[in-house]
């Protein structure tokens, strides 16, 4: 199946179906609701929105209802019509939706953060509600009585949360570029791992626990896949944006990744081949090839009475090189290089024509997606951002599902 999708042409690519506007301001985050023509919306205008399809095609709010503070993030529980808002004064509320969508229940408040709420997960297995926030926290409560169960503090403003109900695990990325892997129990946590792979903060997560994969994208507009259950600490890198990763959604019947930008790029990866590793760069005092010294190889400038040449690397091989040793650029997507990228003049050599096929493809989502939600049973994306616009697609011909 996803051989099939790989073969499709470019020219498949995501229909605008509708576009919502209606936010005074920056909508956060958007949920489609699963078997229903709906969306809900919240927003840095303190507002939470319901929007249905009505007979003429349009989408109108059913609920429009305000609260004290800026929606900064959301987590919906369809089968218990339960959401939870997190919002800029650090504070989540929880609410109750009605069975047709037309009346929201306050139910209670969480003593969640100190300042705004950046990610929100409802576990009703364990019956917590998990968040981190921008007083560089991660925190954990009971959804039954609302108290707070345990909190651990990060470095960094803490940007984005997945969590395993099984293993009960979280995942935690940064503004530092850091991805943190805590084991939480009822009122205490051990850390069990950091990852390290980003040059910018971490502005999203996404976990299989299927595949026990995880995806992090990030503001230096790479994403990386971390093989968490699999061949141990193995990380491809996935670089096919312009602009830094806000949204990351994996799909695991066709093997596809679908990762969203600022600048509104929305990239497809197609995830069912065997990748290859980035190497790790290796550091050398001079040029692994010509060995001209770098600039800082003082002694050796001295004794060749030459002058050091700046150090540059190889994608594909990992070496030290000088300029003229590394002057060609290539494509290389079976390692994740969907753009041009330095290479020395031996791999340049080795890699063939059919070895710059893309593996991913490129759409225009056409406006700044902040955030993005996929009911892959439709077909359907909701993308939202800051210019106060939602708009819903149809990627049944990009991602392979009817």
């Amino acid at each position: 199946m996803a051989a099939e999708i790989h073969s499709r042409p470019q020219s498949s690519r995501p229909v605008l179906l509708n576009k919502i506007e209606g936010h005074q301001d920056a909508v956060n985050a958007a949920v489609l609701i699963p078997k229903e023509d709906g969306v809900i919306t919240v927003g840095e205008d303190r507002t939470i929105r319901v929007w249905l399809k009505r007979d003429s095609g349009q989408y109108w709010p059913s609920i429009y209802h305000t609260v004290s503070s800026p929606c900064s993030s959301m987590a919906y529980h369809h089968e218990s019509k339960r959401i939870f808002i997190g919002q800029d004064n650090g504070a989540i509320a929880e609410f109750e939706i009605s069975e047709d969508f037309n009346k929201i229940t306050f139910v209670k408040t969480y003593p969640a953060h100190q300042s705004r709420v950046s990610a929100i997960v409802y576990c009703p297995e364990c019956e917590w509600v998990i968040s981190t926030g921008h007083d560089k926290s991660v925190s954990w409560m009971c959804s039954r009585s609302g108290s707070l169960l345990g909190r651990h503090y990060f470095s960094s403003w803490a940007s984005c949360l997945q969590f395993d109900h099984d293993t009960k695990h979280a995942f935690v990325g940064d503004y530092s570029g850091q991805i943190t892997l805590l084991k939480l129990d009822q009122n205490t946590y051990s850390i069990i791992t950091t990852l390290k792979g980003h040059e910018g903060s971490v502005g999203s997560l996404y976990w299989d626990p299927a595949q026990r994969l995880l995806f992090s994208g990030a503001s230096d507009h790479s994403v990386i896949m971390w093989d968490i259950g699999g061949r141990k600490g193995r990380t491809l890198l996935l670089q096919g944006h312009h602009d830094r990763v806000q949204s990351l959604c994996y799909l695991q019947l066709t093997r596809q990744l679908v990762s969203c930008a600022a600048d509104g790029g929305i990239t497809v990866w197609n995830m069912d081949i065997s990748r290859e590793e980035a190497p790790q760069w290796l550091e050398s005092d001079c040029c692994q090839k010509c060995e001209q010294p770098f600039f800082w190889n003082l002694k050796q400038m001295w004794d060749s009475k030459t002058i050091g040449l700046r150090q540059h690397h190889c994608r594909k091989c990992g070496k030290a090189m000088c300029g003229k040793c590394s002057s060609k650029r290539s494509t290389y997507p079976v390692m994740g290089f969907e753009f041009q990228v330095r290479v020395c003049d031996a791999c340049y050599e080795t890699i063939k024509e059919e070895d710059r096929t893309s593996l991913a493809t490129f759409h225009e989502g056409k406006h700044n997606i902040a955030h993005m939600n996929m009911d892959f049973s439709r077909g359907l994306m909701v993308t939202c951002g800051s210019d106060r616009v939602v708009k819903i697609w149809d990627m049944t011909q990009v991602v392979g599902c009817s």
